[in-house]
């Protein structure tokens, strides 16, 4: 495995190493020690699948309050994702900016999102299926988002828009508070 740094504290993109033979390819998609090394968590309590129909469609951004924040690996298994870190940590030198990567079937990329960041993506194919895994369970009770057309953030989607959930359009703008709170 190598961490390439996004840019902002604690998240990367992990390019995994793939190795192969006659029989096929085998490739580690998770090492606690090399986690740790890296400063992420090296136990993991929720695996979760999204799939997503429609290129264009965007997802997020999500995040948890405290104190329930989560770290996310990410992983594209079909498809193709332009996928979103937006750093809400209070303190950070990069609070406030975003850092996309973008994800694809066959890539052998994950990307880690640190705890106080919010994440989200538009896809870049008709089918998209995409791999969590968090090191803390969903509670709904504190789930948050930001809007994914914020003016002060300017997330650059590479693509138009054409599906969003009435969900993600209802979040506020959060540009107060995420680029002037500390």
């Amino acid at each position: 495995m190598r961490f390439a740094p996004t840019g902002l504290a604690g998240s990367f993109v992990v390019h995994l190493v793939r190795h192969t033979d006659e029989r096929g390819s085998f490739m580690r998609l998770f090492d606690a020690d090399e986690f740790d090394a890296h400063g992420l968590p090296s136990v993991f309590v929720q695996t979760s699948l999204s799939v997503t129909y429609g290129a264009g469609s965007v997802r997020g951004l999500h995040f948890q309050r405290p104190p329930h924040e989560e770290v996310k690996l990410v992983r594209c298994l079909r498809g193709a994702v332009f996928d979103v870190v937006l750093d809400l940590r209070p303190g950070s030198p990069t609070r406030g900016e975003w850092r996309a990567a973008t994800l694809r079937e066959g890539d052998d990329l994950l990307v880690a999102i640190p705890a106080g960041c919010a994440h989200g993506f538009q896809t870049l194919t008709d089918r998209v299926d995409l791999l969590y895994q968090m090191s803390a369970p969903y509670v709904p009770d504190h789930a948050d988002g930001v809007r994914f057309d914020d003016p002060a953030i300017g997330i650059a989607w590479p693509r138009p828009v054409t599906t969003v959930s009435a969900r993600d359009r209802g979040w506020p703008l959060h540009t107060a508070t995420i680029v002037t709170a500390s």
